[in-house]
């Protein structure tokens, strides 16, 4: 049962909560997942710790080439933030097909990567732009790639109940690069999606300087397809090493038999269309960028 509700005004009074109440308060922002979790009992905590009015998180800037997101901030102000539509428009398209407008109002970035779930939409985006969270605890500090922050199935590498993070930052994508994200869900509403894809590339001039490509729900984690990377690495741009790197990455996804997002067999088959779909809309907006 809920006992207190915090609203500390700054990181250091919201690490002190959750040191004064060990193991009994935990960190809420958006709160869409984690009062469903309390409700089904699959979480416990008999007091949160809102950090939606500590100033310095609900901020998105730009500082020495780096975009950096704080972890107030909500999925539809990433979507309509000037700054990711110009630096990151692959998370701002993530960010627009997250579940309904009333969760996009409400729900965070951060949160959406906290809640690890192999498919969220912005960690699959972010982990393409190569971001990385900050995290705090009352001792130390810690910077890990926003992949990493998986445990496991569901289960974050940051315990909320003792450690705040605090934002993600990555490079802010410069003219000669391009970024896509494609989704493929059912026709209705929320739906979770059946496969997503995020994608940025590097060029130098008609060439591939580097590409990050990222694939989910096919393992625990968003997939990059490291694979298709290296095939991609230093080649000329054409439709036919394009149409090679999408097909390659097939070889580093798992996903499983699904009642909600199809067969194996169907989403192996799908995913190399949205990969070359990404890859040829992120080639585009680089070239039209530069």
């Amino acid at each position: 049962m809920l006992q207190d509700y915090l609203v500390p005004e700054t990181v250091e009074q919201a690490l002190s909560h959750l040191q004064e109440n060990k193991g009994k308060a935990r960190i809420i922002a958006g709160g869409t997942d984690l009062l469903l979790d309390l409700k089904e009992g699959k979480k416990e905590a008999g007091i949160l710790v809102d950090i939606t009015k500590i100033p310095g998180l609900q901020m998105i800037t730009v500082e020495n080439g780096f975009v950096r997101i704080g972890a107030a901030v909500t999925h539809n102000q990433v979507a309509k933030s000037d700054i990711i539509r110009d630096k990151a428009s692959v998370l701002a398209q993530a960010a627009r097909s997250v579940g309904s407008l009333q969760i996009r109002n409400s729900g965070t970035v951060v949160g959406n990567v906290l809640n690890a779930q192999p498919a969220a939409d912005t960690a699959v985006a972010l982990t393409a732009l190569g971001a990385v969270a900050e995290i705090l605890s009352p001792a130390a500090k810690e910077n890990l790639p926003v992949e990493d922050l998986y445990a496991g199935l569901g289960k974050s590498a940051v315990d909320s109940a003792s450690q705040l993070l605090t934002m993600v930052q990555f490079p802010a994508l410069s003219t000669n690069q391009g970024s896509a994200f494609e989704r493929l869900e059912q026709r209705k509403a929320l739906a979770l999606p059946m496969l997503n894809v995020a994608v940025v590339v590097s060029l130098s001039g008609e060439q591939f300087e580097w590409a990050r490509i990222v694939m989910a729900p096919v393992g625990t984690k968003p997939v990059r397809a490291t694979g298709s990377e290296a095939i991609l690495t230093g080649a000329r741009v054409t439709s036919e090493i394009i149409e090679k790197a999408a097909g390659a990455a097939i070889a580093q996804a798992n996903p499983r038999d699904s009642a909600l997002r199809g067969s194996r067999e169907y989403r192996l088959e799908v995913l190399p269309v949205l990969v070359r779909r990404a890859l040829e809309s992120a080639v585009a907006q680089a070239k039209a960028n530069s």
